[in-house]
């Protein structure tokens, strides 16, 4: 008899029990009822599962990613405000209020130019193959999870087909009724068993093919931010006079802000 809404009707001794899947499976950790053991497709379903679970985890760090460079533009862009306010006030003219301003226009620039230029290629180059990727996911487990119901009626068929072998009914019409639920249970099993068994390495070499754009298209994204933000900033160190430059790469600004903080512990409000 087939299976309905996971029971399964069993006539044994002219009585009816219903087993369910849950039932087969602890009959066959109690050795009631061999366990068909297929290595092959043991193998390539834990193929599948690496790959399952690398595309989940490169799907959130690629939005992870995007979030952390969203949230890196909008809060250099605050620094760069209150730098400017910092320096403005104290005096519009100095070189200081001139590389504050220059500083906020280049970030300006930047965050613009990051949700204007790169954030649809983003989404479009990566992150929606990455979903569309995942999405496959759901409706290959169902696949899987329906082979391995089919495994168990197949594995009870063959039980209960053994057992009438070993031991034949008085009623003639056993036999043969078992040996067709026995047969029947093994094509369709064989043929969800072998789809999967042909089709899951198919999946799994596409995944090289797929992703290559997407790979490429995210050098391309990270070198052109990179680029677009040396070009920016580095018109900005035009304001500095070079010996802050040449100070800096002599180690000598730590000992200049430390002579600021020492005359700042001088001041009364700061606890001299």
């Amino acid at each position: 008899m087939s299976w309905s809404g996971f029971k399964k009707s069993v006539n044994r001794a002219g009585t009816t029990l219903f087993i369910s899947h849950g039932d087969l499976q602890l009959l066959q950790k109690t050795g009631q009822i061999e366990r068909t053991v297929d290595r092959e497709f043991t193998d390539e379903e834990a193929k599948y599962r690496t790959f399952e679970k690398e595309c989940q985890a490169l799907q959130k760090d690629s939005k992870a990613y995007w979030d952390a460079m969203k949230a890196m533009t909008a809060a250099q862009t605050r620094i760069a405000e209150t730098l400017e306010i910092f320096y403005g006030s104290a005096d519009r003219t100095s070189e200081g209020a001139m590389a504050g301003h220059a500083y906020k226009r280049s970030v300006d620039d930047l965050d613009g130019g990051f949700g204007r230029e790169l954030d649809l290629p983003y989404r479009t180059a990566i992150s929606e193959p990455l979903g569309k990727m995942c999405a496959y996911f759901p409706t290959v487990n169902e696949h899987i999870a329906k082979r391995n119901k089919k495994l168990l009626d197949y594995d009870s068929a063959r039980s209960r087909l053994r057992k009438l072998i070993d031991k034949p009914s008085e009623d003639p019409t056993k036999l043969p009724k078992a040996q067709q639920e026995h047969d029947d249970a093994k094509e369709v099993f064989d043929m969800l068993n072998d789809q999967l068994i042909a089709e899951l390495p198919q999946l799994l070499d596409l995944r090289v093919p797929y992703f290559d754009p997407s790979f490429e298209a995210m050098i391309r994204m990270q070198s052109k931010f990179a680029e677009e933000g040396y070009e920016k900033l580095s018109g900005v160190q035009r304001y500095f006079d070079d010996s802050v430059r040449d100070d800096y790469a002599a180690g000598q600004l730590d000992a200049q802000v430390e002579g600021v903080l020492q005359e700042m512990r001088e001041l009364s409000i700061c606890g001299a």
